[in-house]
């Protein structure tokens, strides 16, 4: 089956989408033998010769199969798959299953569970799909008011000019400086809980996410990750609110790298 170049290149762990996009203006890229350009070009792996700067990537596609993991992100580290500035990035923390990327993204400063895959069409559906919530444990400074919260869950005009979409907020228990809440979103904007919080006057003290759509992971240690099960994979095709039964986590947290699944399941 014929598939664009630059997707192939990513999933042959040669390059992202965005740098095989500039291997191939350089002119870095040929297929049966002809330098391509082009960026809507595309190739059948399985008929045609791939080469990036003359080196043959079929093989590699070939072998490649698909990768899920989930990680729980501390805080220090950016979900990305590279950053010129030298910071601590998600991948560090799961080594031996070749080149992953992130599933969206965390704020540097916010921890929870986040996934990382080398399945770019797994990767646009979790990360652009509004069926699928992320749930987030949120501290905030001070008390907010019984009004104030049903402003965020409404919606509200962030600093930005940004609309905020409904939100569910649920309180949790709180201390006494400080609230607690559980919110679930459906939309990604950069740093949305906080800019909502501070909307209403109240900074966040801590953000962990705890859920994406249909998964969780309690006994997931910061810092550690696990191969998705092939019933959570399921889970995003079947239901990805999360609003079914919960695909059941592994309660082992110990490895930082779980073997990968193959192939799997059909992707959602």
């Amino acid at each position: 089956m014929q598939e664009r170049l630059q997707k192939l290149i990513a999933q042959a762990g040669i390059a992202s989408r965005r740098a095989a996009e500039e291997l191939i203006k350089a002119g870095d890229v040929s297929v049966n033998g002809e330098i391509v350009i082009e960026l809507g070009t595309k190739a059948d792996p399985e008929k045609d010769h791939i080469k990036v700067r003359g080196k043959l990537i079929n093989p590699a596609l070939q072998k490649r199969s698909n990768v899920y993991v989930l990680l729980n992100k501390p805080k220090g580290y950016l979900s990305s798959a590279a950053d010129p500035e030298g910071r601590k990035l998600v991948v560090d923390l799961v080594k031996g299953h070749g080149r992953l990327h992130p599933v969206g993204r965390l704020d540097y400063n916010t921890e929870g569970l986040i996934i990382l895959t080398n399945d770019g069409d797994f990767t646009n559906y979790v990360a652009s799909s509004r069926m699928i919530p992320k749930v987030y444990d949120v501290k905030v400074k001070g008390m907010p008011t019984p009004v104030a919260i049903n402003k965020l869950r409404r919606g509200v005009t962030l600093e930005d000019g940004f609309k905020t979409a409904p939100a569910e907020i649920k309180e949790l228990k709180h201390t006494e400086k400080n609230g607690w809440y559980e919110v679930t979103l459906h939309e990604g904007h950069n740093q949305q809980i906080r800019k909502m919080f501070d909307a209403i006057g109240h900074s966040v003290v801590k953000l962990k996410r705890i859920a994406i759509g249909p998964i969780s992971d309690p006994y997931l240690s910061v810092g550690t990750s696990r191969s998705l099960t092939a019933e959570e994979l399921e889970a995003f095709r079947t239901d990805p609110t999360g609003k079914g039964k919960k695909a059941k986590s592994r309660p082992s947290s110990k490895a930082r790298g779980a073997r990968p699944l193959g192939k799997g399941p059909a992707r959602p």
